[in-house]
């Protein structure tokens, strides 16, 4: 169980192919080299994608939608925090490190699932953070997220 205030993974989300929907699981094995396992492959300074549960929720309000948040497609979901405020930082989240890398700006698919989405996913980083992956390990739900600089 986490502590109070604490930034943490709701939920983690896998694409195994282009175009299909993301797999949502508990758990999942990260490395430097290959990103998520069983995720199609990335670039290694976007190996994997962060969304905020707060601003999806925000996002979702402005648009008066309910979309689930595997919809961004992002790898995963985390409570407890904005993320613009991650630019540059590094993260720690068990064994795992990673350094986030920039901004995931929203790309044209977000319109054609809903209108107005992908214009309402862009200001604070609503649209999510990419990161390397500098040590590899197990993410799994509900593991705490520890931001450094």
């Amino acid at each position: 169980m986490s502590a109070p205030n604490a930034v943490t993974i709701a939920a983690i989300g896998i694409k195994e192919a282009q175009g299909r929907p993301l797999t949502l699981v508990e758990s999942a094995s990260i490395s430097v080299e290959g990103g998520l396992e069983g995720h199609i492959p990335t670039k290694e300074h976007r190996r994997v994608t962060f969304i905020s549960e707060e601003q999806w929720a925000d996002t979702l309000a402005e648009l008066d939608v309910d979309l689930p948040w595997h919809t961004r497609r992002a790898n995963i979901l985390v409570c407890g925090t904005a993320l613009k405020s991650w630019l540059g930082k590094s993260l720690k989240i068990g064994e795992v490190e990673v350094t986030i890398n920039g901004e995931t700006e929203p790309c044209y698919m977000m319109d054609q699932i809903h209108q107005g989405l992908r214009g309402a996913l862009t200001p604070e980083c609503r649209g999510g953070v990419y990161g390397s992956v500098k040590q590899g390990g197990i993410l799994s739900v509900g593991d705490t997220i520890v931001v450094s600089d």
